[in-house]
C-alpha cells in the first residue's frame, strides 16, 4: 500500500506542475494518432489493455499485454505528409514488462527561395521520436507505467532535440469489465533549439474509461484530453473529449466508430463542420495477425487514412 500511495503522490505533483503550463507549440506530431485502431476510436485509448500501441497513450497499459506483441502503422496525412510507427512489448521475468516504440513523420519537400523570391533549391522536413517504456503492478489490478522519450526535429539546415517522459496509471475492474486509465504525456524540455528561443513540448493530461458490455459484443471508451489547458470555467475543461465504440462482429471482424469533440470544434468553418471529428475503422483478424484500417475526417480540409498490422512474436 505504501508503494501505491507514493506513486499516486508523485502523479499528483506532476499534475499540479503540468496544470500551470500554457499552450504548447512544437513537436505536435506527438499528438497524432499513429494506430489505425486507436484513430478509428477517435484516440480513446488511455484505458486500452490489449494493444502494444497503448505505449503512445498510457505506458501503464503495457502491463496488461500478453506475450510479445508488435505493431506497425502507416499514416497517409494531407498533401505529401506521411507518418509511420513501430511498437513492441515484452515481459522480462522478475523485472516487469518493457516496451519500445518509434514514431517518424516526413513533411515532404519544399521549394527554397531567397528574400527576393528567387528559387535556390529544395529542402525537406521531418521529425522522429524514440520511446522506451516500463510497466509493473502497484497492487492487484492496479498498474503503473513510465516512458522515456528522445525527440529530434529537422527543417532544412535547422534542427532541435528534446527529452521527455510519460507517466500513467491503469486500474482494472474485471468483475465489471471496466478499465480506467490516466496519463501525463510529454513532460520534458528541449535540449537544443532551432534558433535561440526555447519552446515547450505538447503536454497532454488524459483521463479515460473503457467498458466492455456484458451481453453485447461492444466496448465503449471515453477519454478526456488536454485537462492541463487553461479554460474560462471548470466544466469547459471537459470539452476536449473523445468517444469510441468497438463492435466485435465475429472472431474475424471488428467495426469501430469514433468522435473527437475538440477536433470538430476546431475544424468548424462558419456554420459547417461536415464530418470533421468523426472516425470509422475496420479490424480483420486472420490467424495470429490483425489488420486495421482507420479513416478520420477533417471536414472540408480532407481526410487521413491509416493502416496497421499487428501480431505476437
Amino acid at each position: 500500500m505504501k508503494k501505491t500511495t507514493g506513486f499516486i503522490f508523485i502523479i499528483l505533483i506532476l499534475f499540479s506542475f503540468s496544470y500551470s503550463l500554457g499552450q504548447q507549440s512544437t513537436y505536435q506530431f506527438l499528438n497524432l494518432d499513429m494506430s489505425a485502431r486507436a484513430a478509428s476510436l477517435a484516440g480513446s485509448f488511455v484505458a486500452n489493455n490489449d494493444d502494444p500501441d497503448v505505449i503512445f497513450y498510457n505506458p501503464a497499459g503495457l502491463e496488461l499485454l500478453d506475450k510479445n506483441p508488435v505493431s506497425f502503422s502507416f499514416v497517409k496525412h494531407l498533401l505529401d505528409i506521411n507518418l509511420a510507427s513501430l511498437s513492441y512489448s515484452t515481459l522480462i521475468n522478475n523485472l516487469g514488462r518493457f516496451g519500445g516504440a518509434i514514431q517518424y513523420i516526413n513533411y515532404g519537400t519544399f521549394t527554397q527561395a531567397d528574400e527576393f523570391g528567387n528559387k535556390t533549391g529544395e529542402y525537406g522536413a521531418g521529425e522522429f521520436a524514440l520511446t522506451l517504456g516500463y510497466a509493473n503492478l502497484l497492487d492487484k489490478n492496479f498498474a503503473y507505467g513510465v516512458n522515456v522519450k528522445l525527440i529530434y526535429s529537422k527543417i532544412a539546415d535547422r534542427s532541435s532535440s528534446a527529452a521527455a517522459f510519460d507517466v500513467g496509471l491503469h486500474y482494472s475492474i474485471p468483475s465489471n469489465l471496466t478499465d480506467i486509465g490516466f496519463s501525463i504525456l510529454n513532460v520534458g524540455t528541449q535540449m537544443s533549439t532551432y534558433y535561440s528561443t526555447k519552446e515547450s513540448l505538447p503536454l497532454d493530461i488524459v483521463f479515460g474509461v473503457s467498458k466492455r458490455m456484458e451481453h453485447v459484443p461492444l466496448r465503449i471508451s471515453l477519454d478526456f484530453h488536454n485537462l492541463n489547458e487553461q479554460q474560462d470555467s471548470f466544466f469547459q475543461k471537459f470539452n476536449s473529449f473523445s468517444l469510441g465504440a468497438e463492435f466485435y462482429l465475429s472472431k474475424v471482424l471488428d467495426l469501430r466508430f469514433g468522435y473527437n469533440n475538440k477536433m470538430r470544434n476546431d475544424l468548424t468553418i462558419g456554420q459547417s463542420a461536415g464530418l470533421a471529428g468523426f472516425d470509422i475503422g475496420l479490424g480483420v483478424n486472420i490467424t495470429n495477425y490483425r489488420f486495421d484500417y482507420g479513416f478520420s475526417s477533417l471536414g472540408m480540409i480532407g481526410a487521413i487514412h491509416r493502416i496497421s498490422v499487428s501480431t505476437n512474436l
